[in-house]
């Protein structure tokens, strides 16, 4: 039996009007029939539905429309056409600070926030012990919020948006503001209420933020909703879309914003990798031979041509795909040079199957120094490592780039995808990593 719809948007779309000076928008208000306005659409027949207890998470780069969506939801905007029907108390973290008062202190903006969010006073009394140690900010929350630093804004807003006991919380990229104590304090408390069977929804730039607590991923481009689905393929068709614009392809004819055009979802539903995929465009580079994969993306300066994931026998995992605990395997790969480089990093990631990445390394982080390739130069690359990792299935992930930090020449996701057996001792493992270790009583 599927989960009631918490959250549904029905042909939404939001339009903001610009003026050239402000007497414009007075002579529009005179003369209605005479717009002296530019319109912004900054989304465009929206569909969506979100079952009670989903995690979604909004993915798109800037003016994508991601905070207009959920300010939407949230009911702090109000459509320009279609309808918006939310079912459950909302707890929102939009824009940082928004709904306090700058004259207020911390603790007389914590009732009033609580108040707006339909809590008695002496619910927020209950409540408020709790909430100012969660934010932690000390004697500040007797000051004045406008002496508070954006990290302080973030520590008491959150704690009061996540102590309400919501039905729905909207988080609008606050996560990235404060020490990385209050982020993993955040991230705790976010699978808790997730755990409880909040529906939540948030915008992060972190695609392993968007991988490990989401069950479902909306990608914005130019407005639209361009994909919905598992959050690994989302974030994946995210970054070679944006590579591609990267490499100069403008929003039109990026080769993977076509491809999006021509689906419209409409509701949370999974999107199979035949249909989601599109192979980056060749960019004048001959296509190397095997390695078909539809989740590559890069410059095409440089291609891995070849990847063997080897077992202790030296078999191919691409043959074999199981793994024992703990085994140690060796990875080789091919690179071949389409033009000059002057310098190669190559490395790989271990990934679970949310895409989150457990095990991986590089040449430059291994001290080895690539130096330029030339024009149809090849190099072989062969690293060497162990599998501590509980019982489970993972895939593997290749890249290459020319310097530390650009833009890659060639990246591969989930090139070979195997299962790890438990150990033969019959331990079980709790953690993602097994660590050895001695314990003494």
């Amino acid at each position: 039996m599927s989960e009631p719809i918490t959250i549904s948007l029905r042909k939404v779309s939001k339009c903001f009007k610009t003026y050239k000076k402000p007497s414009d928008r007075l002579l529009e208000l005179l003369l209605p029939t005479q717009g002296r306005a530019s319109e912004f659409w900054a989304l465009q027949d929206i569909d969506l539905e979100i079952p009670k207890g989903s995690t979604v998470g909004v993915i798109g780069r800037n003016g994508s429309g991601k905070s207009t969506l959920l300010q939407l939801i949230a009911g702090t905007l109000t459509p320009t056409s279609g309808e918006v029907q939310v079912k459950g108390r909302v707890s929102a973290l939009l824009e940082l600070g928004s709904g306090f008062n700058p004259e207020f202190t911390g603790r007389q903006n914590v009732f009033f926030n609580g108040r707006l969010l339909g809590l008695s006073h002496q619910e927020i009394e209950d409540r408020f012990d709790e909430i100012a140690a969660f934010a932690d900010i000390g004697h500040f929350i007797d000051e004045p919020t406008k002496t508070y630093s954006s990290g302080m804004f973030v520590r008491l807003a959150f704690a009061v948006a996540v102590n309400v006991d919501p039905e729905i919380l909207i988080v609008d990229e606050a996560l990235a503001v404060g020490d990385v104590v209050f982020q993993h304090r955040c991230m705790r408390r976010m699978r808790s209420l997730m755990d409880s069977g909040v529906t939540t929804l948030f915008v992060s730039h972190d695609a392993g933020s968007i991988k490990t607590l989401c069950n479902s991923a909306v990608m914005l481009h130019a407005g639209k909703i361009r994909e919905i689905g598992d959050p690994n393929i989302v974030t994946i068709n995210y970054l070679k879309l944006m590579t591609e614009l990267e490499l100069g392809f403008s929003a039109s004819e990026s080769p993977y914003a076509s491809q999006l055009r021509s689906r419209e979802p409409s509701q949370l539903e999974d999107v199979s990798e035949e249909s989601s995929m599109t192979p980056l465009k060749q960019m004048k580079n001959p296509s190397p031979e095997g390695l078909k994969s539809s989740k590559r993306r890069g410059s095409g300066k440089a291609r891995i041509e070849s990847i063997q994931l080897l077992n202790t026998h030296g078999e191919d995992v691409g043959q074999h795909p199981v793994l024992g605990f703990n085994e140690e395997v060796q990875l080789q790969l091919r690179v071949r040079a389409y033009t000059s480089l002057k310098s190669c990093i190559v490395g790989f990631y271990i990934c679970d199957k949310n895409g989150y990445e457990i095990i991986g390394s590089n040449t430059f982080e291994e001290k080895i120094h690539i130096e330029g390739l030339e024009r149809g130069e090849e190099l072989s690359i062969r690293f060497q490592f162990r599998l501590p990792l509980r019982p489970n299935s993972y895939s593997l992930t290749v890249a290459g780039s020319e310097n530390y930090g650009e833009t890659t020449f060639d990246w591969i996701d989930d090139v070979i995808v195997f299962q790890l057996l438990p150990p033969d001792s019959g331990k079980v493992i709790h953690a993602l990593v097994d660590q050895p270790m001695i314990v003494e009583v």
